[in-house]
């Protein structure tokens, strides 16, 4: 059973009037000139669930400010997070041929794949415009590095897909730069903001990298045990599209006649349900459950050193509830 969502809006909570500003600045930021990338950008910064990534840039902007308010930059570096993220998710849309994302028309559903495409570019063209007006070296190459492992991402899973020598350690670097780069080097930003040590910077990164990839196992996971109405897609669309996640590498350990399957890429009669068949009485899912739950602890390590606070405390309650989803 999932965790109401009241529980994150008081994770949310010491954060909550910043997030509303963000809402509302990124609508103008994107939206200004554009109708159609304003009718796009209202609908993707205002979809439930969205605020994860800048929530976390302002709880660790929070964190590592203790004593006094956070800046102007700190805001802006939560705007151009949440942008990059959108950008991917537009593009990964496309990719997929996605309809619906969080039970919403996707941008290519209600626009096209050629909006769609240009929306995704915008958004990220704009994004690195703001990130190079923050007039911060360190923090331009963070984050436009992370631009870049969203490439690499999507180009490796398209790569490997239905590709059953797939290994865990290819699907944890391509976690990474799908889902974790971001979080990753959008943490570390904003202590680097914050002007904290380099250790601790690197102790930033160390979090968001663990959250993220803890955060994508278990969406991993989801889409084997939600059903279409909570994810938003139907269960198993993974698999179906070759994209071998922890589960099903976990599963093909134990049964190699998976590898058959997959790798016919589910062409026969079938072949589809008996795979998901083979995930769901294999060992995949609970060893994907506990490799979470390593990373989650990790990402908890990584924070101990900041000072008590309440947006420590949220920080360690957003990590905390990443595995509460699975329940």
């Amino acid at each position: 059973m999932s965790l109401p969502t009241t529980s994150v809006t008081e994770l949310f909570a010491p954060v909550k009037d910043d997030l509303r500003t963000l809402t509302d600045n990124l609508k103008q930021l994107v939206g200004a000139r554009h109708p159609i990338l304003y009718a796009a950008a209202e609908h993707l910064f205002e979809a439930k669930g969205k605020s994860m990534r800048p929530a976390l840039v302002l709880l660790a902007s929070r964190a590592t400010m203790s004593d006094r308010d956070i800046t102007s930059r700190h805001r802006r570096l939560a705007e151009i997070t949440e942008m990059i993220h959108t950008a991917s998710l537009v593009h990964d849309d496309v990719i997929d041929s996605a309809e619906l994302r969080r039970g919403m028309p996707t941008v290519n559903n209600s626009f096209g794949n050629r909006i769609a495409v240009l929306a995704g570019d915008f958004l990220f063209a704009q994004a690195s415009w703001y990130l190079a007006n923050l007039d911060h070296l360190e923090v331009v190459k963070l984050l436009s590095k992370v631009i870049t492992d969203f490439a690499e991402g999507e180009i490796r899973q398209s790569l490997t897909a239905f590709d059953s020598s797939l290994t865990l350690e290819d699907y944890l670097e391509k976690s990474f730069y799908k889902t974790a780069s971001l979080m990753a080097g959008s943490a570390k930003a904003a202590g680097v903001l914050s002007g904290v040590s380099q250790v601790q910077a690197e102790q930033l990164f160390n979090f968001g990298k663990h959250f993220g990839i803890a955060f994508q196992v278990v969406d991993d996971i989801l889409d084997f045990t939600s059903s279409t109405e909570t994810l938003g897609k139907p269960a198993g669309s993974d698999l179906k599209q070759g994209n071998l996640t922890a589960p099903v590498l976990f599963a093909l350990e134990e049964y190699p006649q998976l590898r058959g399957l997959i790798e016919r890429e589910f062409s026969e009669v079938g072949d589809l349900d008996k795979a998901l068949e083979l995930v769901y009485s294999s060992e995949g899912i609970s060893r994907s459950r506990e490799l979470a739950k390593s990373h989650v602890k990790s990402a908890l390590t990584a924070i101990e050193w900041l000072p008590s606070s309440a947006p420590k405390q949220s920080l360690i309650g957003l990590t905390n509830y990443v595995l509460d989803r699975l329940y």
